[in-house]
């Protein structure tokens, strides 16, 4: 799969594992997908980048990703915490969140449909279908779903 002309859409990867991280965007690039991925390593530096507060207050880009990867256990702030705080806003409650994680348990996935999650993906443990499984969500958020 290939996309092109897709350069003006970000990704917001908030993941703190370092690993986790590296196979995503090797699975991004892997499809070709010309977009931005700006990744941060917790909960807080998401908010922190998602509203230009703190560290991300001067950023440049876009004013809002196109979709949010978010993986529920993060330091400072969990990754529940911060989709409760991008739903109640309304700067960010249109925004697409993707939670990307490894836990396979009912209450996070409950809970993160609860807190208004657009989709809740277990991140597989094979590399092969994690890829896959990556650039399947990549090539839908950016190219296939429209945005609000």
């Amino acid at each position: 799969m290939t996309i092109e002309n897709m350069s003006a859409k970000t990704i917001l990867l908030v993941e703190d594992n370092a690993q986790d991280e590296m196979l995503t965007l090797r699975a991004l690039r892997k499809v070709n997908l010309a977009n931005r991925v700006d990744v941060v390593r917790d909960g807080q530096q998401a908010l922190d980048y998602l509203f230009r507060e703190g560290e991300f207050a001067t950023r440049e880009g876009p004013d809002l990703p196109t979709v949010v990867l978010l993986d529920l256990n993060l330091p400072r702030v969990g990754g529940l915490d911060v989709l409760e705080r991008l739903r109640a806003d309304p700067r960010t409650n249109l925004v697409p969140v993707v939670i990307l994680t490894s836990s396979d348990e009912e209450r996070d996935r409950l809970g993160s449909y609860a807190h208004g999650a657009n989709s809740f993906v277990r991140k597989p443990l094979d590399f092969t279908e994690f890829a896959e499984t990556v650039a399947r969500l990549g090539v839908y958020w950016l190219a296939t779903n429209v945005s609000p």
